[in-house]
């Protein structure tokens, strides 16, 4: 059982910002030149408002470290935390060290706003020393209450808290040399060349040719994979792609009036893609094994190439072309027989580039692997001889959402976890550890609220950070163990970001489609809501599966609440398709971007309308960037009796011309009907409602042309639209394009011309 009890939610101070008209502020606008003036500068009328809402802390020993805690724009108090104790208290009497500090530097010298970079503190947790802004080192004499120049300068130095390596080594990196120094391997006109750096008998090195150059247009790699005992090496063979590069033409480039034509390596869904097979050699008799590659065609890729450390067999994880295959592979270096420790073959997708994680342990011959086999994403223990699970390590109606750390000796994994709480929010980002051998679940975070944690130099302490879109966080000392909260360090102030006007947007869960799901949401109100009136509505839009998207931890200012001082309701949502819940849930957008979630999304809206009455469902605009312009512009295609207005910007409207990577994943390979039949382009000529497509024409992300061809379809189908084009401008086209994005919605929803 965990101990520690879960902070208050909302604190008194945000559920003023819920209550209708706050402040007496005037009613809201249409368009009106002070509602502009609001929205640009909400972010500076909100700035420096919220206090004691971070902690970073500097760690003297294993168990101790102070921080900085902010009380204001130039006001802070020195904390020093005991972890062993479970104290928290000023690090010093502010008031004596300012005095003391006078003697010593230039200017006035605040107590809430101490001239201090660096404290040291004693054994027993009493200060000895500070380091002033101006570089000097100062002794504090504590019974006189006064500072002195040290006699030596202190060399203590804080220790480095723990950091979850930020990238992972899974397999051993690709080298031109044996471990043992004696071989290199070189690719000389293409062919496979092995010097022996140390011949028998002496003398200059000899190069021996390890194999005839591939055929056709093939190749090897620079870099080469040795086993453990500079035996044997895996080379890998490399076909290959097509190379393509896609043009971006620069109308208006600094220096010259003329254009500039730039070309961009750019891979689409159907190109031939370049691919990559091991070859392995023995340094002995020069001899090729041939490797088995019967459970490796079409490769999307090959990686995590690693040697156990006997060198009598490696291992690689494949991935096919399509994405619908992953295996983890052995293959026996002294036959070059390929077999699948564990196979990922599910009917859709397998999410490669966010569900795959494996973790040898080498000395128990066990890899730790993510699969979504049983409907969510969930780690297992597998045995790499046998293939079998040895234990599933999580289960349930939740999901793994990352690695944080794999104990091999302690035989633990720590991992991000989300809906590990039923009865909080599913997408809130907890914190959890589980044993290899029993399987049992420490969770290390309870707060309702999305997580963020930092570790202390040995990992026995976290120091977490917990907030919600209407909660400033909250940070509270735990202990490592078992989570148990030892004290809180520092509980957000947001007294005067609601003086100044902030509505907090509500949290809202309505059923989905089926009746039966949950979709999560926020409601963004104007700042001067006023409940008598109706407000149209704007979704802030983004349907990606890779992610789930709508906000959950607090900011003084999101996108929504800038819109929304327009005189808007907006709202923002995860609908079906997206990713973070079960894979059901996910597969929703497989073969099928074009849904968009929208029923979902639509069902969700009428029931935030049933809740809110001043939201007025006649008038409703979407709005969304990238994939939130494509399934943006899709929703006013397909869904025109509901969605009355769109802004399109840097859309990728057509999946045959965006990026391989992320539109094979989702719509597969090879290329099927399906691509035509969802794109913008195919359907432009159902337009029936208000558009603006916004484009960069320097955008690298998502090809220009989906736009333009877009266009190309609009015109052809003789539709109005309007269309805006940045020179120069990337993807998301910057502040201009949110301007007109703002404008065009204001003119549409209210029905008035912009005034600013």
């Amino acid at each position: 059982m965990r101990s520690h009890q879960r902070s208050e939610p909302v604190a008194a101070c945000l559920a003023l910002a819920l209550v209708h008209g706050i402040l007496g502020l005037h009613a809201s606008g249409q368009g009106t030149a002070e509602d502009f003036d609001r929205a640009w500068k909400l972010g500076d009328r909100y700035a420096n408002t919220v206090t004691r809402d971070a902690v970073s802390p500097v760690w003297v020993s294993a168990d101790r470290f102070w921080f900085r805690s902010k009380l204001g724009p130039k006001q802070a108090e020195f904390v020093l935390v005991d972890c062993e104790r479970g104290e928290r208290r000023l690090a010093f009497d502010h008031a004596a060290v300012a005095g003391a500090l006078r003697e010593h530097v230039d200017g006035e010298v605040d107590a809430a706003d101490l001239p201090i970079d660096a404290l040291w503190f004693d054994d027993a947790g009493q200060l000895a020393a500070l380091k002033a802004k101006n570089g000097e080192w100062l002794q504090w004499r504590d019974e006189e209450q006064s500072f002195a120049a040290p006699e030596t300068v202190p060399s203590h130095k804080p220790l480095e808290p723990w950091r979850p390596p930020r990238r992972r080594r899974r397999a051993e990196q690709p080298r031109k040399k044996s471990p043992d120094d004696r071989w290199e391997v070189h690719v000389v006109d293409g062919r496979l060349t092995l010097r022996d750096l140390q011949p028998p008998g002496g003398g200059e090195p000899v190069t021996h040719e390890k194999a005839a150059k591939p055929e056709g247009d093939r190749r090897f790699a620079e870099t080469v994979y040795w086993a453990p005992d500079s035996s044997t090496f895996v080379a890998m063979e490399i076909k290959p792609g097509q190379g393509r590069e896609i043009p971006l033409i620069e109308s208006s480039p600094k220096g010259t009036h003329h254009g500039k034509l730039h070309k961009h390596s750019y891979t689409k869904p159907g190109d031939e893609i370049e691919q990559r097979w091991p070859r392995l050699f023995t340094v002995g008799d020069g001899a090729e094994i041939a490797v088995d590659r019967s459970l490796m065609e079409n490769p999307w890729s090959i990686k995590e190439v690693r040697w156990g450390g006997d060198a009598r067999d490696f291992t690689l994880l494949y991935n096919q072309r399509g994405h619908r295959v992953v295996r983890l592979l052995s293959v026996d270096a002294a036959s070059g027989a390929v077999r699948a420790i564990s196979t990922e073959e599910p009917e859709t997708f397998v999410d490669y580039a966010h569900k795959v994680f494996t973790h040898y342990l080498d000395k128990t011959g066990e890899v730790v692997w993510m699969s979504e086999r049983d409907g969510w994403n969930h780690l297992y223990l597998i045995d790499a001889v046998s293939g079998e699970v040895v234990r599933q390590l999580t289960r349930g109606p939740w999901v793994v959402r990352g690695m944080e750390h794999v104990d091999a000796e302690a035989r633990t994994v720590t991992f991000r976890c989300g809906g590990i709480y039923g009865e909080q929010d599913p997408y809130y980002v907890h914190y959890a550890r589980v044993n290899l051998d029993t399987g049992e679940i420490t969770r290390l975070t309870a707060g309702d609220g999305t997580h963020t944690v930092q570790y202390s130099p040995d990992r026995r302490w976290l120091i977490d950070t917990y907030s919600r879109v209407d909660m400033p966080p909250v940070t509270e000392l735990c202990r490592a163990s078992d989570g148990a909260m030892v004290c809180e360090l520092d509980r957000a102030d947001a007294a005067a970001l609601v003086e100044a006007g902030w509505r907090a947007p509500e949290r809202f869960v309505a059923k989905g489609r089926d009746g039966k799901t949950d979709i999560y949401g926020v409601i963004y109100r104007p700042s001067d809501f006023d409940a008598t009136k109706r407000y149209p509505v704007v979704e802030e839009h983004y349907a990606g599966p890779h992610g789930a998207h709508c906000p959950k931890a607090f900011r003084t200012v999101h996108r929504g609440q800038e819109m929304a001082e327009l005189g808007f309701i907006v709202v923002a949502l995860d609908g079906m398709g997206t990713s973070h819940r079960s894979k059901a849930f996910h597969d929703v957008c497989w073969k099928n971007l074009v849904d968009g979630g929208f029923p979902d999304r639509i069902a969700w809206i009428k029931g935030a309308a049933r809740h809110e009455p001043a939201m007025d469902l006649q008038r409703v605009g979407i709005r969304g960037t990238s994939a939130g312009g494509q399934t943006g512009m899709a929703a006013v295609l397909h869904h025109g009796g509901f969605y009355k207005v769109c802004v399109s910007n840097c859309g990728c409207h057509d999946n045959r011309v965006d990026k391989i990577w992320w539109n094979e994943l989702w719509m597969s390979w090879p290329i099927g009907p399906h691509y035509a039949e969802q794109s913008n382009v195919t359907n432009a000529h159902k337009l029936q409602r208000d558009l603006l497509l916004i484009v960069g024409e320097m955008d690298r992300n998502v090809d220009p042309i989906s736009t333009l061809q877009v266009v190309d379809a609009l015109v052809k189908a003789d539709k109005d639209f309007e269309m805006l084009v940045i020179p120069g401008g990337g993807h998301g086209a910057g502040r201009y394009a949110k301007r007109r994005t703002w404008d065009f919605l204001v003119e549409k929803l209210h029905g008035v011309t912009p005034r600013r």
